[in-house]
C-alpha cells in the first residue's frame, strides 16, 4: 500500500423513487482508498454495501456527491464514455462469476481486452499470462462447466485483471464457494495485492476475509459506522 489515493468519494448519496415515496440507500458516504489496499466492506444485508460498490465502479451514478477513480469523475461522463472508463480502469468480480458458457477459460479472460479494441494475438498472450498467475494455465481451453466453482472464480479474477485496471471491485467473491476454495481465492487476492500492488474493494460477509484485509469498513443504514485499519 502507498500514499496515493485511487478512490476519493465525497458525501455520496443515493435515493430511489418508490411508490410510497423516496428511499434513501446511501446517506453521505465520504471515503478515500489508497493504492495497493485491500478494503473490505461489511454490514447487514440492505445497508447499501452493493449500492456503494456499484457507484464506485461507475455502474451507477450517485444522487448527490462526487467520486473519482484515478482522478476521473466517471459519473459525470456520458454513458458511452463511462462504459469505456469502466473497461479501462476497473475490474469486477461478482458472487456469480458470469462466465460465458460457450467460451473457454482463455476466451472469457480475453473479453475486456477485445472490447477495448486490442488484437487477438496481443490479448491471448496477456490472457495466458494471467491464467498462469492464477494457477489455471493448464485449464485455459476448458469451458466453465468443466471447471470447479473455485476455478471459475479464478478465471473471473483473471478476466478482471485483463486490462490492468487501477481498481478491482468484488461483491461476495467467495459467497458460493466451499471453505477450502474460499480460502484459496482469498490467498490469491492477497498475493495479487502484494505482488502487483493491486487495489481491491470487497463486499463480504466472510469474517476471515474481513479480518485479513488491510482495512474494514462497517456500514449501517446507508452510512459508515466504523473504519478499522490494520
Amino acid at each position: 500500500m502507498n500514499s496515493e489515493y485511487i478512490v476519493k468519494a465525497d458525501q455520496l448519496t443515493k435515493s430511489y423513487v418508490m411508490a410510497k415515496g423516496e428511499l434513501a440507500v446511501l446517506k453521505g458516504i465520504t471515503l478515500d482508498i489508497h493504492a495497493g489496499e485491500i478494503l473490505s466492506i461489511v454490514g447487514p444485508s440492505g445497508v447499501g454495501k452493493s449500492t456503494l460498490l456499484h457507484i464506485l465502479g461507475a455502474l451507477d451514478r450517485p444522487s448527490e456527491g462526487k467520486v473519482t477513480v484515478d482522478g476521473v469523475a466517471a459519473h459525470e461522463l456520458s454513458e458511452e464514455k463511462m462504459a469505456q472508463f469502466r473497461n479501462e480502469k476497473i475490474g469486477f468480480v461478482f458472487q456469480f462469476h458470469h462466465l460465458l458458457p460457450e467460451f473457454t477459460a482463455l476466451e472469457n479472460v480475453l473479453m475486456p481486452s477485445l472490447i477495448a479494441g486490442n488484437s487477438i494475438a496481443q490479448s491471448r498472450e496477456r490472457g495466458a499470462e494471467l491464467l498462469k498467475n492464477v494457477g489455471l494455465l493448464g485449464r485455459m481451453n476448458h469451458r466453465p462447466n468443466e471447471l470447479s466453482g473455485g476455478e471459475q472464480q479464478r478465471v473471473a479474477v483473471a478476466r478482471a485483471l485483463m486490462n490492468n485496471p487501477k481498481l478491482i471491485l468484488a461483491d461476495e467473491p467467495s459467497g458460493n464457494l466451499d471453505r477450502e476454495s474460499s480460502e484459496s481465492l482469498h490467498d490469491l487476492l492477497f498475493q495479487l495485492c502484494e505482488e502487483k500492488n493491486q487495489t481491491f474493494v470487497i463486499v463480504t460477509h466472510n469474517e476471515k476475509l474481513a479480518a485479513r484485509s488491510h482495512r474494514t469498513i462497517t456500514m449501517f443504514d446507508g452510512q459508515i459506522s466504523s473504519d478499522t485499519r490494520r
